[in-house]
């Protein structure tokens, strides 16, 4: 049950991405926490078809600078899987980084320490994230940016799996042109996040997927050819259409 100020916050994100229009941050004016940002999040998805969720804000200067001391997470529905071609007038501000994603081979309980998360760890796969943010230029509190799925927008997923654990790089191409990279360690430790993320979440269940988060900063996306180049020759090829 939403509180009266959480529902505005909910109805400002409905309203901005029906209209495709990007509008000022709202939740510190209404109040909204981050314990209510995440009830906002959960309501946005009431009835969709839950695959897993995205890691954000991973890194430690990220979570300082939004006054944080873990990351946050978003839902990934069914729905928000895509393959091949994408069109960008679907979105508000969209944005694409490079990531990883892992897909669990068994349930990860509340609680489950690493050890038992990584043997729960089935496959990992490249990813990308095609972020998406009603908060004018990116620019948002941890509620704000909590309440409208950490800018998850939609989600390509590889078809290869790679070894577990991975080491390498990740790069991403726009028209062949260089866009966004990073080291795959910056994504460590993968199995400690992952179970933060079960304990947060009541736990995880197999079969779902998790997106790591990525080793860059996230690009302006525009028309063309995404090319995310990962280790040991892996391959994920996604258009982008006006």
């Amino acid at each position: 049950m939403l509180s009266e100020p959480e529902k505005k916050l909910f109805e400002a994100i409905v309203s901005a991405r029906r209209e495709r229009r990007p509008r000022a941050p709202l939740a510190q004016s209404l109040g909204v926490d981050l314990a209510g940002a995440y009830r906002v999040q959960a309501a946005a998805f009431a009835g969709h078809e839950l695959v897993g969720y995205k890691l954000g804000l991973v890194s430690a200067a990220k979570q300082r600078q939004m006054g944080l001391d873990s990351p946050i997470y978003g839902r990934v529905t069914r729905a928000m899987l895509r393959e091949g071609t994408v069109s960008l007038a679907e979105f508000v501000q969209p944005r694409v980084e490079p990531e990883l994603a892992v897909v669990l081979r068994d349930a990860v309980p509340p609680g489950a320490p690493p050890g038992a998360v990584s043997l729960a760890i089935g496959a990992v796969f490249l990813g990308i994230d095609l972020l998406d943010s009603v908060w004018e230029g990116y620019r948002f509190s941890a509620p704000d940016v909590v309440a409208d799925n950490a800018s998850g927008g939609a989600f390509f997923l590889g078809e290869r799996a790679l070894p577990w654990p991975v080491d390498g790089e990740l790069a991403l191409y726009l028209d062949s042109e260089l866009v966004a990279a990073g080291p795959v360690a910056a994504l460590e430790p993968v199995a400690a996040r992952v179970a933060w993320l079960a304990s947060a979440v009541g736990g995880l269940c197999a079969g779902q997927v998790v997106f790591l988060g990525s080793p860059a900063a996230a690009a302006p996306a525009r028309p063309g050819l995404l090319e995310l180049r990962g280790p040991g020759g892996s391959l994920l090829l996604a258009r982008l259409e006006a």
